[in-house]
């Protein structure tokens, strides 16, 4: 029943083992180089769903399955599991959640199974708590994308009592950080450069907070007010009969002021 399935699954293993070796940019991947692409392509995803776009749904979850393939391969490079480890656990875990298939559970209805499975996810977790002690900031999800997790984090800190005395003081740990951002950019040493752009972004993300801003709807709403104008400047150029990529620079930062002239 599965034979064609199987043979495409098989292909793929062949063609991400034979990347991973010969694939200079394949070779020098690992989990934390990945992740943010994955979250891209999880976006993506998403896109394609809202849009009920078919073709770029299938194309998007080839994506997502190239991530799994990888991280799985990687996995296996360390010993640690594999594919066949990935697809095992959560077949225990889909057996595990579902009594009213695989047990003796009655379930008539959709929401009988959405709280047969809220219960075992709540067993699972006390489980869990039980082996390790939780901290204040143990509620929030690992997966969450970077800011959002940091807004979270800010948060809980926060009802614990650690946060700035009064609102206007987080503008002093803004200005550290970016003078301390500034003194590694001087050194050129990219990894110090990274962890104080980090804290930069932290303190930012904390600011946002203590003023009331959601720090991912406002990058967000930059994001769109970016491309606006962006394809502002694309439409002059395509009426200049120009390719864009040959505009001066000059001329695309006076088309962008355009732009906001007229509100874009």
């Amino acid at each position: 029943m599965y034979e064609k399935q199987l043979e495409a699954m098989e292909r793929l293993f062949g063609v991400m083992d034979r990347l991973r070796v010969e694939c200079p940019w394949d070779r020098e991947q690992t989990f934390e180089s990945l992740r943010n692409n994955t979250i891209e392509e999880t976006f993506e995803l998403t896109d394609a769903i809202t849009n009920g776009d078919m073709d770029g749904i299938r194309e998007e979850l080839g994506d997502l399955l190239l991530h799994i393939v990888f991280y799985s391969r990687m996995g296996a490079e360390q010993g640690r599991f594999d594919i066949g480890d990935v697809a095992n656990a959560l077949c225990d875990k889909l057996i595990y959640r579902h009594p009213h298939v695989y047990g003796n559970v009655e379930a008539d209805s959709a929401g009988e199974v959405i709280h047969n499975w809220e219960e075992l996810k709540l067993a699972e977790k006390r489980k869990k708590a039980r082996k390790a002690r939780k901290g204040v900031l143990s509620g929030v999800p690992r997966s969450l994308p970077a800011m959002v997790k940091a807004f979270r984090i800010g948060q809980k800190a926060a009802a614990a009592g650690f946060d700035w005395g009064r609102r206007e003081d987080v503008w002093e740990k803004v200005q550290e950080e970016t003078a301390e951002l500034r003194q590694e950019i001087g050194r050129m040493d990219r990894d110090r450069m990274e962890e104080e752009l980090g804290d930069l972004f932290f303190a930012l993300v904390n600011m946002a907070r203590l003023y009331g801003i959601d720090p991912e709807n406002a990058l967000e709403r930059c994001n769109k007010k970016f491309i606006r104008r962006f394809e502002h400047i694309e439409k002059r150029a395509d009426e200049q009969g120009v390719e864009l990529t040959r505009m001066p620079l000059e001329e695309m930062e006076r088309y962008w002021q355009e732009a906001k002239q007229e509100g874009l």
